[in-house]
């Protein structure tokens, strides 16, 4: 009996084997901002429905969207929407538009290393872009110090590390930036890749997370999540109602509240120095981006169970992950959005 039941067992674990070996593979690359909830998310998707497998590689927002226009995976993803050159370009590449899906709400927040520094610092809109305009090059600058009384800033010289690829999290960062400073908008403007003023460069939020950490007097920028995860030190920032906010899911979800009703139909909407007395004003959804056609009716029908499962069920484990939940009001219009895939 005893071996009879080990032969079963053994049957079934190749059969699983077999089953995980032709899983249908759906490969997906892009921004490194929602990375931590999508590697969940696709894991937990896959246990669920083992006759799909996702692959998704971080290697941020502005190669996700050079590889989903080439043909090379199957969907792409990022922090910053596509602009119309893009969507004009994917057209002609592909024959087909491509379509917006919002997943998650996040954060872009000022993380710094600071020897002797453990409070969390505040930073008003015109010291970072100072700060990242390279006019504002010590600590302990009126323009930091003015925000932060009591903290005993040092007169050392600030290292601002920033992103080194392409990248999503940039978009978000300089998208607030031009919105705040007239300067940095005529000088470097927006984008996932900008000619920087001044800095050093590291690859993902991680290498931007990895540069901060070792490197004395630093600041850089990362999504919430990296912050946390790596237990650093992040600062309020002063929103368009004057109150210094840290990013939380409150902040966060209280940034996009006015942007939820009014959502264009195509989701590319900006939500950075959004109003509201509890915003954090360097907030933004993340997207993934999928072709509204598709040859293999299987991996349009895998993307489309996936879509509907991340809006409903996904939700539920956003939180964990420091994210935050979709309004409501998107969640609908994104639902009805997925029957125009085909």
């Amino acid at each position: 009996m005893k071996r009879i039941v080990g032969l079963a067992a053994g049957v079934l674990a190749l059969c699983a084997i077999v089953l995980a070996d032709n899983a249908l593979l759906i490969n997906g690359a892009g921004a490194t901002f929602p990375y931590p909830i999508y590697s969940k998310w696709f894991d937990v998707y896959h246990t669920k429905n083992p006759n799909f497998q996702f692959n998704y590689q971080s290697v941020g927002s502005g190669a996700g969207i050079k590889q989903v226009t080439e043909g090379t995976v199957d969907f792409g993803a990022t922090d910053g929407p596509m602009n119309d050159d893009q969507l004009k370009a994917f057209q002609e590449k592909r024959g087909s538009a491509i379509l917006h899906f919002p997943t998650v709400l996040g954060a872009d927040v000022p993380t710094y290393n600071i020897a002797g520094v453990s409070t969390a610092l505040n930073f008003t809109p015109e010291a970072l872009a100072g700060i990242f305009l390279g006019k504002v090059t010590k600590w302990n600058d009126p323009a930091i110090a003015s925000a932060n009384k009591g903290v005993n800033l040092p007169a050392a010289d600030i290292v601002v590390v920033h992103r080194s690829d392409g990248s999503g999290t940039t978009y978000i960062w300089t998208d607030y930036l031009s919105k705040v400073s007239e300067e940095w908008k005529s000088k470097v403007g927006k984008g996932t890749s900008v000619n920087w003023p001044v800095g050093l460069g590291g690859k993902g939020n991680e290498g931007v997370t990895g540069l901060v950490k070792q490197t004395p007097d630093s600041i850089g920028y990362v999504e919430l999540i990296y912050a946390v995860q790596n237990n650093i030190p992040y600062g309020s920032v002063k929103n368009s109602s004057g109150n210094f906010v840290k990013a939380d899911l409150a902040s966060v979800t209280a940034a996009a509240a006015g942007a939820a009703k009014a959502m264009p139909d195509d989701f590319r909407v900006s939500i950075t120095d959004a109003p509201g007395k509890t915003a954090y004003p360097i907030s933004s959804f993340t997207w993934l981006l999928i072709p509204q056609k598709f040859q293999d009716a299987g991996k349009r029908d895998a993307i489309k169970g996936f879509l509907n499962w991340m809006l409903g069920e996904g939700q539920n484990s956003v939180e964990t992950l420091s994210y935050a939940k979709l309004p409501k009001e998107v969640v609908e219009k994104e639902k009805k959005a997925i029957d125009n895939i085909q």
